[in-house]
Parts: structure tokens; C-alpha cells; sequence
């Protein structure tokens, strides 16, 4: 399972773009919110920035992910990733229902990236010493 864990994460990380651009189409059309205008009304915006937030986080979490992984941190790495999947979810959900309310699962995402980001730097200063 542990092998496969990374591809799990992924595949999350996919659904959850998935996601975010369902809501924001199913925002589109609930506001009549015609392309390419992206303002307009408070829930479309607030899906379009939940949309937006999240593809910003998943440019820097896969090769966060991919670092933890590649330098021999495939189960804590991917761990994190689930951490960082679960505190998105957390944050897009909130963010949807009211904007004030986005802050924890904000930092349960954080964490999780943070965590992979130190096994990265780990795994990989210890692959560079080791020659």
C-alpha cells in the first residue's frame, strides 16, 4: 500500500481540482455569471477564489510531494500529502459557506506541506552528502 500511497495522494489532489472547478461552473450558472467575467456576485467570487486558491497550492504541493517522495520519505511524505488534501477540502468547504471561517483548514493544509517540505530538504541534503 505504502508504494502506491503517492499515486493515492495525487489522484486526491486531481479529484480536488475536479472540485473546485465543478463548483465554480455550478456557481457560473447559479449567478448567471457569463464567461469570462469573474466577478459579479459574493458566492461566485467566493468559489472562483476557492477554485483559484487551490490550483495556486497544488503548483507548489506536487513537487513538494515529488521531492518527499524521490529522497526516501514515500509513507511520511505522503502522510503530509493527505494532510494537506484533507486541510484543502477543509478550506474550500469553509471558504464556500463564509470566508471568515477558511483560517484552520488554511493551516491544517499549511502544515501538511510544511511537513513535506522538511522531509524533502531532509531527504535531500542527506542523498547530497552521502555523494
Amino acid at each position: 500500500m505504502a508504494l502506491h500511497l503517492p499515486a493515492v495522494v495525487v489522484l486526491l489532489t486531481i479529484l480536488l481540482q475536479i472540485g473546485t472547478m465543478w463548483a465554480t461552473g455550478k456557481a457560473r450558472e447559479k449567478y448567471d455569471i457569463k464567461a469570462p467575467a469573474i466577478s459579479g456576485h459574493p458566492g461566485f467570487e467566493r468559489a472562483w477564489r476557492v477554485q483559484m486558491n487551490t490550483l495556486e497550492s497544488t503548483v507548489i504541493f506536487l513537487p513538494t510531494l515529488w521531492l518527499a517522495v524521490q529522497y526516501g520519505f514515500a509513507l511520511w511524505g505522503s502522510l503530509a500529502g493527505l494532510v494537506w488534501v484533507f486541510g484543502r477540502v477543509w478550506y474550500a468547504v469553509a471558504y464556500l459557506k463564509d470566508p471568515s471561517k477558511r483560517g484552520p483548514g488554511f493551516m491544517v493544509s499549511s502544515a501538511g506541506w510544511a511537513v513535506m517540505l522538511l522531509l524533502g530538504v531532509i531527504g535531500l541534503v542527506r542523498a547530497m552528502l552521502a555523494g
